[in-house]
């Protein structure tokens, strides 16, 4: 009796095991936002060190929670507009209506194009937040996993090394000016490195009293200087023209002077 009952005990588990697994099978599959443990709060990115980049895309991981199956299947994403203050077609480019998740495929890379034109974004961040919608093929029942969020700018903050080669005074245009000349982001602190680094500031400062030798020099970079009708300029980038940086005329000083983003003489 005791051999036939350990039997049926087995023939349960089992049955129990078969009934499990057919379960897990015909179970929705799901799709969420594959973010990794520094981004689930938010994405973050700048345009502060590329000024000539008009645009980029960010790549959102959808993933899926579920078995591949050799079909497409469709994705929605949607933008929430009560906590977006980006601008459609100013600071990103609209969605599609849906994204497909190939066949046999567990991942999908949804792009979002931003825009760096806005000249705002030099003094604020915008944010689009975005979600996952279900579809007839894919839930999202994965709640705490469908939503995200992009902050993004173009601002530029002082960094701990300026005062000690580029003096006290400090813009972001000035900032703008440093990385477009040099196209160094960062300098060292150490004083080892004080040759090479002065030489950096010296190209800065040559730019800034003679920003037109420094284009004949350098035609591949894509910059100009174009007059204007009441006889300043705007310096601008030909892949980004819509953000300029005014050269104006100060007849006190005899000389043309980069202006900054509070209206000062950038010196």
């Amino acid at each position: 009796m005791k051999r036939i009952s350990i039997i049926m005990t087995g023939i349960t588990l089992l049955c129990s095991c078969h009934k499990a697994d057919l379960s897990l099978y015909h179970s929705p599959d799901n799709v969420y936002f594959d973010f990794t443990g520094s981004q689930r709060d938010s994405l973050l990115y700048t345009f502060a060190y590329e000024p000539a980049r008009a645009a980029d895309t960010i790549y959102l991981p959808v993933r899926l929670s579920g078995i591949r199956v050799q079909k497409a299947r469709k994705i929605i994403i949607r933008i929430e507009p009560d906590s977006t203050t980006a601008i459609v077609n100013k600071d990103y480019a609209p969605l599609k209506d849906f994204y497909t998740l190939a066949p046999d495929s567990g991942t999908c890379y949804v792009p979002l194009i931003i825009y760096n034109t806005d000249p705002l974004l030099q003094t604020k961040s915008v944010q689009i937040k975005f979600k996952l919608y279900p579809t007839p093929d894919l839930d999202t029942a994965l709640s705490k996993l469908i939503t995200g969020r992009l902050v993004f700018s173009a601002k530029l903050e002082r960094p701990d090394w300026w005062g000690m080669w580029m003096g006290d005074y400090y813009s972001q245009v000035k900032h703008q000016l440093f990385i477009i000349v040099t196209g160094q982001t960062s300098l060292t602190m150490s004083g080892l490195d004080a040759p090479k680094n002065l030489y950096f500031v010296s190209l800065l400062t040559s730019f800034l009293n003679d920003p037109f030798k420094w284009m004949g020099k350098n035609p591949d970079r894509g910059y100009k200087l174009v007059k204007l009708s009441d006889g300043h300029y705007s310096f601008y980038n030909t892949s980004n023209p819509g953000k300029k940086i005014e050269y104006q005329y100060d007849a006190q000083a005899g000389k043309y002077f980069f202006i900054d983003e509070n209206g000062l003489e950038v010196n």
